[in-house]
């Protein structure tokens, strides 16, 4: 039998977050690591998400690790393609892929007590790690609704994470199921092509302008001879954003971004029968702030219908509203998102009591400071509970970071075999986050969102700012963990932080 395979630390995932652990790994001194992706590249949700229009709706100076500016980004809002090369030519600079193992899929990852490490479990066996950073990413699991008679349907179907590319949409009755922010992206794209759309939106988003354009030459060459431009455009985009994240607390300001979009939405339709159906019936902000410029002239175009409403049954090629109204069509695409709270991944992560984190958290997903969970020691989640912000993901990245390269540097200095968050710090951290929550627009705006679970708990959203942020994720307290010493583990490695 083949000895099984230990390291100090397992990265789950190879996107941004998986990539940006390694690298902050490395810079720390710690090596004894590896990398598990399940796909043969590099590039996590830009890798998965390649449908027509797929882009950031963040600005790609600050969708970028601080550490690693691209002076050549084409766009102010980068698309698909190039943020999937941005984090590939990152991994080459930092020579991160030695340590990708593609693919190797995590099946399982399970905590033994006894030997106090993680057993975790993938197609190619079991590998053993004293720390696991889960990297898996947010957007990862497409949401599929349960629509009656969907197995009838006789022509093309696919979710918009998983595009058919050699199915040609030209002059075919297409149905759109859904309109996030996939479907604001993707509808305009293809609108043109086909004979005829059919979009199903129970309820209309909000839509800001995109002040989106391509970045000239000139740029590039100022972003590269004098790196310090870069940065400023970076910190005035930050202000930008957290100026947005922070509105959310505010009903006056709300109302100024509401007028914002309502001036979209005049500017793109002019029938005032479909302008007034697009209008939301809940406040901006309530459900996420998507943006674009093509949307609504698309939606406006004699060959869309838009529906107010869902599919109630499918029948044969036949799609049944739930007005009654019936289409005919050759494909369906849905655009109805993923699972962000509820994680797919909790079901994989089996705590010290045997239990998986789905068991645990009966539908409201809780951690502390979004980074550790509940009886989990050594483990860290990237994204976890109430991490989310209106903001780039790569700062909560680095933020996370910050705290795992702290937490793991201190575990060496005092030779700690195992650290477990303290349950009555975790109780009295997610209290905090509720009672801030409380009175925001994601809790009071009146919408369903994904940001509110199963149980009607906000379980995905920071409350404060991002600055607050960081400055909790600066540093570990070893108070708020149960740590025990390594006098009877097997990882008893001589490797320590630089």
């Amino acid at each position: 039998m083949n000895q099984v395979e230990k390291f100090q630390v397992v990265v789950i995932g190879a996107g941004f977050a998986g990539i940006g652990a390694v690298i902050k790994l490395k810079e720390a001194g710690f090596t004894d690591l590896v990398v598990l992706e399940k796909a043969n590249e590099i590039g996590g949700v830009w890798r998965a998400n390649t449908y027509p229009g797929c882009a950031c709706d963040v600005p790609s100076a600050l969708y970028s690790y601080s550490f690693a500016p691209n002076p050549k980004w084409s766009r102010v809002f980068a698309q698909q393609q190039e943020i999937k090369e941005y984090i590939q030519d990152v991994a080459k600079k930092f020579d991160v892929e030695k340590y990708v193992r593609f693919g190797y899929e995590m099946l399982e990852s399970a905590w033994d007590t006894q030997a106090k490490h993680w057993v975790i479990k993938t197609n190619h066996g079991p590998i053993y790690a004293q720390f696991v950073i889960m990297a898996g990413g947010p957007m990862h699991e497409p949401v599929l609704p349960k629509i009656e008679g969907i197995k009838t349907f006789k022509g093309v179907s696919f979710h918009s994470a998983k595009w058919n590319h050699s199915f040609d949409l030209t002059g075919k009755k297409v149905a759109v199921i859904g309109a996030g922010a996939s479907a604001i992206q993707f509808v305009p794209e293809i609108q043109s092509k086909v004979e005829k759309l059919v979009l199903f939106q129970r309820t209309p988003q909000w839509v800001l302008p995109k002040m989106d354009q391509s970045l000239p030459k000139l740029t590039h060459t100022l972003f590269k001879l004098i790196p310090i431009t870069q940065r400023l455009t970076r910190y005035g985009v930050y202000g930008i954003f957290e100026s947005l994240n922070s509105s959310m607390h505010h009903p006056k300001l709300i109302e100024q971004i509401e007028k914002l979009a309502k001036w979209n939405i005049k500017l793109g339709v002019k029938d005032p029968v479909l302008r007034e159906q697009l209008v939301p019936n809940f406040t901006i902000g309530c459900k996420r702030i998507l943006q674009s410029n093509q949307w609504y002239p698309a939606l406006a175009q004699p060959n869309v219908n838009v529906l107010p409403c869902g599919v109630k049954e499918i029948v044969g090629n036949t799609l049944i509203a739930s007005d009654g109204t019936k289409h005919e069509v050759d494909a369906i695409i849905f655009g109805t998102g993923f699972e962000v709270s509820n994680p797919p991944i909790a079901k994989k992560i089996r705590n010290k009591n045997g239990k998986t984190m789905d068991e645990v958290w009966q539908g409201s997903a809780k951690g502390y400071l979004g980074t550790v969970v509940e009886s989990c020691p050594n483990a860290f989640v990237m994204f976890g509970p109430n991490i989310a912000v209106s903001s780039s993901a790569l700062i909560i990245i680095e933020a996370q970071l910050a705290y795992i390269i702290d937490t793991l540097k201190k575990v060496c200095k005092d030779e700690i075999t195992s650290i477990e968050i303290r349950k009555e710090v975790l109780d009295r951290y997610n209290d905090e986050v509720q009672a801030a929550l409380k009175n925001t627009v994601w809790n009071t705006g009146g919408c369903r969102s994904y940001f509110i679970d199963k149980n009607g708990k906000n379980s995905t959203l920071w409350p404060w700012t991002t600055f607050e942020m960081r400055s909790r994720l600066a540093k570990c307290n070893l108070e708020d963990y149960i740590v025990s010493f390594k006098s009877n583990s097997q990882f008893n490695s001589n490797q320590k932080a630089s």
